[in-house]
């Protein structure tokens, strides 16, 4: 399944300026998506991520989006929500887990988790539209992560996506070094940073 085609056919009917909930995992992955969508929809970047167990890392996280949306402009205004901070929430989906491989059963779950909060507050907020910047990396499964968004029963759309494609990645990688963003080198939970330690 092409995703990026499949958001291409749904833009071309979505009226300009059209609110967007974008669940957002770092402002790297951001960058080139707030790149890509900033002309077409008001965003509103959403950042939840309980994965993200050091309190630390998880504070520099949203230093970097904030930065980065303060200073990239586009058509349409970018806010940004901070989600509940609760690595308990992780931990739980984890359970039993724990030993799986990266890119395996536990990241299915954790990619579960922050598009269900994700789908939930675009529809308390009356927000159209929702999306991910996770299919952005080249390590993430963009098949997963869509069948779970379009089979989110919430009163509002989710948008097909593949931010990968059409250079996605590499352009987020300039857009890191242009605006000088901190770019990690683990996803964020315990295991992924055990996996790099």
């Amino acid at each position: 399944m092409n995703y990026d085609l499949k958001m291409q056919e749904q833009v071309r009917n979505i009226k300009p300026g059209t609110k967007l909930f974008l669940h957002a995992c770092c402002a790297p992955c951001s960058s080139a998506v707030l790149e890509r969508l900033g002309d077409i929809f008001e965003i509103t970047v959403f950042y939840y991520n309980p994965n993200i167990t050091d309190k630390d890392e998880y504070n520099k996280r949203v230093r970097e989006i904030k930065k980065f949306i303060a200073k990239f402009k586009t058509k349409y205004p970018i806010s940004f929500i901070e989600g509940d901070y609760n690595p308990l929430d992780f931990y739980q989906i984890a359970k039993g887990l724990e030993l799986e491989r990266e890119r395996g059963k536990r990241c299915y779950e954790c990619y579960k988790l922050r598009l269900t909060e994700t789908a939930k507050m675009a529809e308390k907020y009356n927000f159209p539209y929702f999306t991910t910047t996770l299919s952005l990396s080249p390590y993430k499964n963009s098949e997963w992560i869509n069948t779970i968004g379009e089979n989110l029963n919430y009163k509002t759309t989710y948008l097909y996506a593949d931010f990968k494609k059409n250079n996605g990645y590499k352009r987020s990688i300039e857009l890191s070094k242009q605006y000088n963003l901190y770019r990690q080198n683990f996803c964020g939970c315990i295991f992924s940073k055990n996996k790099f330690d």
